[in-house]
């Protein structure tokens, strides 16, 4: 039985990557700012071990790793949101555990280490305005971050680069990043990372707009984790992949759509035909052997939008949760 260490594992998408890893036979330690309740432990997954620790923290995050010497660690903690904090508090807690988790699980005897990115670090969403080479975007896509948060995460990249690069085949890392996440009780109209349902973000396409329309199901980032883990000897050490629908979180094809939001995308985004996303997952799929399983057609549920403002409740700061 593989043991894995999940950071953030109390966070929107950390929950479900840490149930579906147990479920899957790992042996889970999920480790965030604070220690979920208990009827929170007992609920996600009762044979799951939970711990506290301080990530931005070198030594507390060294000894953490010693302590429950992983074969596998999988970071998903950070502050979550952009903007949510100052911009200089986001890029040093974001950057700060990224090394940290990195360094510490090397150091502790990990042989496989995956850190969580975004795909915000292409710069989509600019107040300058952006426009990419070409539409799906892709993991060759230049990076053009323009806000802290996009920048940590495109740090986090490098930092599991800078230690492949270190290490060589002796231990393998690689990063993902994951789209808008759903987790699964949002299908039912529990508000999404941004406080609307998905019901309206399909409804109004100025809500999904800012993430170019772009979405995942937390289970089936799991599902690529799962597939991630099992292969990572496979694939170009500290390699990155996106992870994301097979379509797009929107009603009406992204060859309408992105043009209206994204000034001067009108040829660009043309092929972009029918449900296609904007963003492609055909790396994961060739690589990896992963497919999404879950589609907003098939998972939202009829009444899906009358839930009430705040039913669910956020994780802690270091709970992964990705725009």
């Amino acid at each position: 039985m593989t043991r894995v260490v999940v950071t953030g594992g109390s966070g929107r998408l950390g929950r479900s990557v840490v149930a579906g890893l147990a479920e899957a036979g790992y042996d889970v330690v999920s480790v965030d700012r604070a220690l979920p309740a208990d009827a929170q432990r007992t609920a996600e997954h009762p044979a799951v071990e939970h711990r506290a620790a301080e990530l931005t923290d070198p030594e507390a995050t060294l000894a953490l790793m010693r302590s429950a010497a992983p074969e596998a660690v999988v970071n998903l903690a950070a502050i979550a949101v952009p903007f949510s904090a100052p911009e200089h508090v986001i890029l040093q807690t974001n950057a700060v555990i990224a090394h940290n988790v990195a360094g510490a699980a090397t150091e502790a005897g990990a042989r496989r280490i995956v850190m969580a990115s975004s795909p915000t670090v292409l710069g989509y969403g600019s107040p300058a305005g952006w426009l990419p080479p070409s539409f799906p975007l892709t993991e060759r896509t230049p990076p053009r971050p323009w806000h802290a948060y996009g920048l940590s995460k495109h740090v986090a990249e490098q930092v599991a680069q800078m230690f492949a690069a270190a290490r060589g085949e002796a231990v393998r890392y690689a990063s993902f990043r994951p789209c808008y996440v759903i987790a699964p009780e949002e299908w039912a109209g529990a508000p999404t990372q941004q406080g609307h349902t998905v019901l309206e973000r399909l409804d109004d396409p100025a809500l999904a707009a800012p993430a170019l329309f772009n979405y995942v199901d937390a289970r089936d980032v799991t599902a690529f984790l799962e597939a991630l883990l099992e292969r990572m000897g496979a694939i170009r050490n500290g390699d990155t992949f996106f992870v994301g629908a097979a379509d797009a979180l929107a009603r009406r094809p992204l060859a309408e759509l992105i043009p209206q939001f994204v000034p001067g995308s009108e040829e660009l985004a043309a092929g972009l035909t029918g449900t296609a996303p904007a963003f492609s997952i055909d790396k994961a799929r060739e690589v990896l052997g992963w497919e999404p399983a879950r589609s907003w057609r098939a998972e939202l549920r009829e009444g899906a939008g009358d839930s009430a403002p705040g039913q669910l409740t956020g994780a802690g700061q270091h709970g992964k949760d990705t725009a």
